[in-house]
């Protein structure tokens, strides 16, 4: 642990992780920002994205005595393909995430799993009308079997175009033919990303920036839409339901599971198994008063908006979870996904068991699950849970009290269902300047910044301008614990936006899911640019990441100004390096694609900034400002 205390009260806006901090102080336990005031200061070189390890005639690092690196690559080079190799990692985590969804649903269609099911028929039947598959008369394994293929295509080169090409405006669609930035499939646009970005390859900064955009472009329409689309699919599409948040959802009496990562493959399993009698017996008589199942990070949101499961934190508190010496088993499957939580674990009682071949962690126990054999895992790892709680230290127990209510699952269908089936009131009221604009605030924390400072602040102050805010992934749990996901925060909202949410009964800040579901943000827009014969550039929405830190945040970005969406993050790439690269993400790309980043790390002016936008787009619109 480092020797230097930290100054705890400045490290994130909640009481509940201050009370774990200082615990973990206490116990002798290293946390995320133990480590980061070990790693400080950065390399300069590295943050700005001027070092390049692409070959072994370097690395080189670019500086003004030395403009080049060995093979000539000049400091927009360099920035171009390291940031052109970052986003091909995040677009490679979504859209892998996708393919796993898609090989459950072409089990079962094959019939090779029992341990799942189709659970939305008619969103099967309407998804797979919607691509092109007969359906009329057909078993309903049939097109399930015929669906799965098709969006197999989607990770290849495919033939044709993309599945959800057709969701994309015309004039989008006409706008990325005419750059060549249309996408031909996930692992077309990965390898020849990697390919680009090889010692000799694409040195034209410029021509390997438009590159991370169509790279980007194949998670948002394919790997990420497909992923949200087949999860509703197999597990329901979610509706509203309430939940609880903050570390006080775990129970002093209970075994306490904690799932972790992204995919509801492996999560859903362990929750039908907790939920089993036989299991529940057994805990009590290990002298548990039952079994206490609760979700972190994506994962938790899968489970919350499907299933009510409460959260009890999002990226900087999964080690606090464990600090509350309450844990028996935490179950992970990938992405997001500290190490240290092996370490903190093992200053406990608490075993972390991994599910996925492509995400180990040393001194964890692995237990794989496959498609044939998930529900027997899933009772493996709870049995395993059970066994743990004799293991606890009740006088190392210390939990935080009062978790928060929210409202959840707000899927576009769902929102759908609360206009009373259309989006004409949602139109109606973005017309009469009651709604002014809708901002999708997605992501993560990063412990350079205190945390979810910048998240709920910039959640508040648009919701008080009337602009609707979506949140996925990480935010949620912040909006959550601020109270804004509950309908009664609209007295927090502006006039216009109180009175629509009041109206419809919903929160003005909504939640919509997991990170990978940001795709159903890019369809909401889509589906009004379409509703109002107009391109997504043209409406008053805007994205936001102000705590964002993962290569998958910085694809999600670039697919959303790719696709015509104004950005916000609350600090740049490592690309500022390049005065090419850089100028491209924050004026140049307005012109090519009608969006850009903008970058501005205190959120009571990021907001300024997202109002102006939306300000101006709806004069451009011929609506008040």
């Amino acid at each position: 642990m480092a020797e230097n205390k930290l100054n705890i009260d400045e490290l994130s806006i909640w009481d509940d992780a201050k009370q774990m901090l200082r615990k973990a102080e206490r116990d002798g336990v290293e946390t995320v920002w133990n480590r980061l005031q070990q790693q400080t200061p950065h390399c300069s070189f590295g943050e700005s994205g001027v070092c390049c390890r692409n070959c072994t005639m370097g690395p080189c690092r670019i500086s003004k005595k030395a403009p080049r690196g060995v093979c000539g690559a000049d400091a927009d080079v360099i920035v171009a393909r390291n940031f052109g190799r970052f986003i091909a990692g995040g677009t490679a985590g979504h859209s892998d995430h996708g393919r796993d969804c898609v090989e459950a649903l072409d089990a079962v269609a094959r019939g090779t799993t029992t341990d799942y099911s189709i659970k939305d028929e008619k969103k099967l039947l309407r998804i797979a009308e919607e691509v092109g598959i007969r359906t009329e008369g057909r078993e309903l394994l049939a097109v399930a079997k015929d669906l799965a293929a098709e969006f197999f295509e989607n990770f290849g080169s495919v033939k044709g175009a993309l599945s959800f090409i057709g969701r994309v405006p015309a004039k989008r669609q006409k706008l990325w033919a005419d750059l060549g930035i249309t996408p031909r499939g996930v692992d077309r646009e990965i390898a020849e990303m990697m390919h680009r970005t090889h010692m000799g390859c694409d040195n034209d900064a410029a021509n390997t920036m438009l590159h991370a955009a169509r790279t980007c472009l194949a998670d948002g329409w394919a790997g990420s839409m497909i992923a949200t689309e087949v999860s509703d699919i197999l597990f329901g599409t979610p509706s509203p339901r309430k939940a609880k948040v903050n570390l006080g959802v775990l129970k002093e009496d209970q075994v306490n599971i904690l799932v972790h990562g992204h995919n509801p493959i492996v999560s859903e399993k362990i929750m039908e198994a907790v939920n089993d009698p036989a299991m529940i017996a057994l805990a009590k008589e290990k002298g548990a008063a039952g079994i206490n199942l609760a979700g972190l990070c994506c994962t938790g949101n899968e489970l919350m908006m499907r299933q009510g499961i409460p959260m009890a934190g999002n990226h900087l508190m999964t080690e606090l979870a464990i600090v509350t010496g309450a844990v028996e088993l935490i179950v992970v499957d990938y992405q997001c996904i500290m190490p240290s939580l092996v370490q903190v674990g093992s200053c406990y009682h608490t075993k972390m068991v991994t599910t996925a071949d492509k995400a180990r962690f040393t001194g964890a126990e692995h237990v794989k699950f496959e498609m044939h054999n998930g529900t027997e895992q899933a009772k493996k790892v709870v049995l395993m849970a059970i066994e743990r709680y004799a293991l606890r230290d009740q006088a190392r127990v210390e939990i935080p009290h009062d978790p928060v209510d929210i409202v959840t699952g707000f899927s576009n269908e769902a929102l759908l269902q609360a206009m009373g089936g259309s989006l004409t009131p949602l139109i109606e009221a973005i017309k009469a300047g009651k709604v002014r604009g809708v901002v999708g605030m997605v992501g993560c924390n990063n412990p350079k910044y205190k945390h979810d400072y910048g998240n709920v602040n910039l959640a508040r102050e648009l919701i008080k301008k009337d602009i609707l805010v979506i949140v996925t992934g990480c935010v949620t749990t912040a909006a959550g614990k601020a109270g804004l996901l509950v309908p009664e925060a609209i007295e927090q909202a502006g006039p216009g936006l109180r009175e629509i949410c009041g109206a419809l009964g919903i929160p003005p800040v909504i939640h919509m899911g997991s990170c990978v579901d940001n795709a159903r943000i890019l369809q909401l827009c889509a589906l009004l640019a379409n509703e109002l014969g107009v391109d997504i550039s043209d409406l008053p929405v805007a994205a936001s990441s102000p705590e964002w830190y993962s290569e998958k945040a910085a694809a999600i970005a670039t697919y959303a100004v790719a696709s015509g969406i104004y950005t916000h993050l609350g600090h740049p790439p490592n690309i500022t390096g390049s005065k090419i690269v850089t100028n491209l993400a924050l004026a140049g790309l307005n012109d090519l694609v009608g969006a850009c980043f903008v970058v501005e790390p205190d959120p009571f002016k990021a907001a300024d900034l997202i109002d102006e936008r939306i300000k101006n787009k709806r004069t451009a619109l011929g609506l008040t400002a």
